[in-house]
């Protein structure tokens, strides 16, 4: 049996262990956090989205060698689990055309922009006419997954198709964005932590894959917060807290984070996991807002409407 303070080689996340304890998967977690959570990388993937808006550029994935990705590169967790949660978050990232023209719908009439960059342009007839470039860059997440998980078992597997909860309008526009716009940002941000805690226990190529990934979700995460905080400047921790918890209507009743959260746990298979795996993600979780809300707190009024007023 090899030890567990035995190192195996360095890669993205620090020194790589064959059979790590939950300090040392910590240690990897503030790695990558203070790395790919930095509020200077925030702050560039932010200033970011006014020059997206005019020349829209996907961001390329660095070389990925399929091939090599194999069972040895999975740290920590256990092969079925692991298998469980690519499952899980390849059923999530699945429906991304359902996701992308949902938050469109939502925000073609106040910020036809940011509409754009979300969901494409449609014609009259509310056909696709341009596909956005949020979507051409989640869109590539599916497949990886796929990748991954046949590279790893050798057999193919197809994504369940789920419903996307649909757009929803009221007769206050400005409150449906506010609201839909918090569980975007909630959804990316859960995205975020996910494949940042993914790559703490991976290694090699597919600790590569996971990396881009995590990239992906951080970059539009950030760019969504920071264009929220933008939109609606009143907002604060009592409101936000508020508003995901609680449900307004029947047809809001999937909209409750709580819910959300339940889904997500029983998606990723979180009852086959073990106390380390559910707190070294608590703890990705924690220390992730905690970054985040250091960067939040740089985002002034002004520096704001200097970024996005024209």
């Amino acid at each position: 049996m090899v030890h567990t303070t035995s190192p195996l080689a360095e890669d993205l996340a620090g020194k790589s262990y064959t059979l790590p304890n939950y300090w040392q998967i910590q240690q990897h977690l503030c790695s990558l956090i203070d790395d790919y959570v930095a509020s200077e990388k925030l702050q560039e993937r932010l200033e970011d989205l006014p020059r997206q808006f005019i020349h829209p550029q996907p961001r390329p994935w660095k070389p990925i060698d399929w091939q090599a990705i194999n069972h040895s590169q999975i740290i920590g967790i256990k092969p079925e689990v692991f298998l469980s949660i690519l499952i899980g978050a390849m059923d999530t990232e699945a429906p991304i055309r359902g996701y992308t023209q949902t938050s469109r719908q939502y925000l073609e009439k106040l910020h036809p922009r940011m509409g754009e960059f979300v969901g494409g342009t449609v014609n009259e007839a509310g056909e696709l006419q341009e596909i956005g470039l949020w979507e051409k860059e989640e869109r590539q997440h599916t497949p990886a997954l796929m990748k991954i998980y046949t590279q790893l078992t050798g057999e193919k597997i197809i994504p369940k198709h789920r419903t996307v909860r649909g757009y929803i309008p009221t007769d206050d526009p400005h409150e449906d964005l506010y609201r839909h716009g918090l569980h975007r940002v909630a959804t990316e941000y859960g995205a975020t932590c996910l494949y940042l805690w993914l790559m703490a226990h991976t290694t090699g190529a597919l600790q590569d894959v996971l990396e881009e990934l995590a990239k992906d979700e951080i970059n539009h995460m950030t760019k969504f917060w920071g264009f929220g905080v933008w939109t609606f400047p009143d907002t604060g921790l009592i409101r936000i807290t508020t508003t995901l918890i609680k449900t307004r209507s029947q047809n809001y009743e999937r909209n409750n984070l709580m819910r959300t959260l339940r889904r997500m746990m029983n998606t990723l298979n979180w009852n086959a996991w073990t106390a380390t795996n559910k707190a070294t993600l608590l703890f990705t979780f924690t220390y992730t807002m905690h970054r985040l809300w250091k960067w939040h707190n740089s985002l002034t009024p002004e520096y704001l409407q200097n970024l996005f007023a024209s």
